[in-house]
């Protein structure tokens, strides 16, 4: 009962979270896999993070075809409009690459329910 409780609160802190920031839920998703490179987090500010997180989310709910993770002409495509953005917020390119697959790794996954809500 005790691991319900705890399951439960962390629930509920992981949705405040993304209120505190300001954020939609898949927005955080995204945030999160981009503060995952350290270097990002101290040479761009919590707001550019922001800003790239939402313009990923908005790029690629636009983006996303129901097929696109196995076509790989589309996840190149999808990869390089992921490039372009963190490169234009100037995010470190000494861990792009890997904060690109984690971002289409997040894009795969939302893919999914972007679809089912279409």
């Amino acid at each position: 009962m005790e691991e319900l409780v705890v399951m439960a609160k962390k629930f509920r802190e992981a949705a405040s979270r993304g209120e505190q920031l300001g954020l939609s839920e898949d927005e955080v998703k995204f945030y999160d896999a981009l503060a995952n490179n350290e270097s990002a987090v101290r040479e761009l500010t919590d707001e550019t993070l922001k800003k790239i997180a939402h313009e990923l989310t908005e790029n690629l709910r636009q983006s996303l075809s129901v097929d696109w993770s196995e076509r790989e002409s589309v996840r190149a495509k999808l990869r390089l409009m992921v490039k372009r953005i963190l490169r234009k917020y100037k995010y470190p390119p000494d861990l792009m690459d890997g904060a690109v697959e984690l971002v289409l790794q997040q894009a795969q996954a939302l893919g999914e329910s972007w679809s089912e809500e279409a």
